[in-house]
């Protein structure tokens, strides 16, 4: 076996180990793994993808911002450096960026459910109302059980005022994430919106 192939064998090695930590929300661990294998391989795309998605659920978003960076300098068909640097601008609310950012990765990526709930959240937020809102749909429809795209339409319908729509949405994702601080958090939201509405009508 050549050294190189040593080597992409540890580096697949850790990487499946750092995945593992992160799943377990242990981003520190995974992280001091990464940096491992960037050692001896300082080109690794993954590597640097993996590192860039850790950073940010550390919410350290400059050295999320660097990796993704590196990581698309390195292969412009990074989706995930996009992604990462899409969410970066979501959490400046710089929504120009953020919308390029993850139109970008979703050409790269078309379909992949969690590129169109943060594209739909951010056209929506960026003032393409019915876009974001057909776009966080979409999501929904490619992956229906998960509880935060559920909340984001329901959020989205509940400032357009939908309120039966987004009732529907927070009861399915009660169901799936009980005891959510956000569903709870939404459905006061829009016990407020309809006061609001009856006052005004």
């Amino acid at each position: 076996m050549m050294q190189d192939d040593r080597l992409s064998v540890a580096a697949h090695e850790l990487l499946e180990r750092a995945e593992q930590h992160k799943f377990l929300g242990q981003h520190s661990e995974a992280l001091v793994l990464l940096e491992e294998l960037l050692l001896e391989e300082p080109s690794n795309v993954s590597a640097l993808e993996e590192v860039a998605d850790n950073e940010l659920s550390l919410d350290r978003f400059e050295r999320a911002r660097a990796a993704a960076k590196h990581a698309i300098s390195l292969n412009k068909e990074s989706f995930t450096g996009q992604y990462i640097l899409g969410r970066i601008a979501m959490q400046a609310g710089e929504w120009k960026r953020a919308v390029e950012c993850l139109r970008a990765a979703n050409g790269l990526q078309p379909n992949d459910p969690e590129i169109l709930r943060c594209l739909g959240w951010t056209l929506f937020s960026s003032g393409k109302r019915l876009q974001g809102v057909v776009t966080l749909e979409r999501a929904l429809n490619l992956d229906e059980g998960n509880p935060w795209t559920l909340c984001d339409l329901a959020d989205v319908y509940i400032r357009v005022g939908h309120f039966s729509k987004a009732e529907g949405l927070l009861q399915r994702a009660a169901e799936l994430a009980k005891d959510s601080d956000r569903v709870q958090f939404l459905l006061h939201q829009m016990e407020k919106a309809k006061k609001t509405q009856k006052r005004m009508a």
